[in-house]
Parts: C-alpha cells; structure tokens; sequence
C-alpha cells in the first residue's frame, strides 16, 4: 500500500511501490493532466510538483513520492475557476496543441512560488527542461510574465 497526497488529498493506493508517479496519477487517481510524452524526463509533459518542486513524474517511483506533497494542475483550479497560471496561459493563448501545457504551468508554478519576480531570463532558464514541439515558447514566457506584472501570488 502507497499513501499519496495529492492536490491536499490524501489516497491508498495498492500499487507496485517502483511504479512511476505518472501512472499512479493517471491510470489510478484518474488525473489526466499530467501526459505520457517521452518517458525518459527529455521533454517535460509529465511535469508535476513534488514538495514544491518540479519533477518528471515519469522517472519518479510512487515510493519516492509516498508522504511528500504532489500537486497536479487539476490542483491549480478548474474549468470554471483557473488559476492565476492557467487563466494567463488560456489568455495569453500559449496552448497550440496543449499537450506540453500542463507540465508547462506545473514547472511555471515552482518558479513562481520560489520567486515571484522573476526576471526573463530566469524564467526562461527555469523552464528550459520543458519542451513544446509546436514552438509556443514565447507565449509561455508572455503568460509567465503576465502573472508577474499582475502581482498575483500563485
């Protein structure tokens, strides 16, 4: 049995304890944001926060997780109530195909929380291990920068 707190809710989970995070979080707790994209923690699109940190949920076993703090992007807001993020990456328009997006807020969101005025350059630094095949970086850094400007607290 695996205990995960996820988005502030606690779940036992009767699962294999090396199963990457990404599974348990899809496939058990049915939380779709977080994608399958290469598996190998190259591109990013499994990003989530793992005690406030950033981490490729593909490489990281569930047992590594188990009594830490993971949050989702489900845990941002919702459809009806995005986050201060998602609400500038939907105005910002930073989502082509959107299947980088989530990890894209989640790695967005440590930036924030750790400094919330970042400078360009620091941002783009900071989401360097993030990869969007359809090229919407700067849209990304536009978004980011929008919720700096903004004096939002994430």
């Amino acid at each position: 049995m695996i205990n995960l707190n996820v988005n502030g809710r606690d779940h036992a989970l009767d699962i294999d304890p090396d199963m990457p995070l990404l599974y348990a979080l899809r496939n058990h707790l049915e939380l779709n944001g977080a994608k399958y994209g290469c598996g190998l923690g190259q591109c990013g699109a499994c990003t989530v926060m793992v005690a406030d940190k950033p981490v490729f949920s593909c490489l990281l076993p569930c047992s590594a997780a188990a009594g830490r703090s993971i949050r989702t992007v489900e845990g941002l807001g919702s459809q009806q109530a995005p986050g201060p993020l998602q609400q500038a990456f939907i105005d910002k328009q930073a989502a082509q195909c959107g299947y980088c997006i989530a990890g894209m807020i989640m790695r967005a969101q440590s930036l924030l929380q750790d400094n919330p005025q970042p400078d360009e350059q620091q941002i783009r630094e900071h989401m360097a291990p993030n990869l969007c095949r359809c090229g919407t970086h700067m849209r990304i850094i536009e978004a980011i920068q929008s919720v700096v400007a903004s004096g939002v607290r994430v």
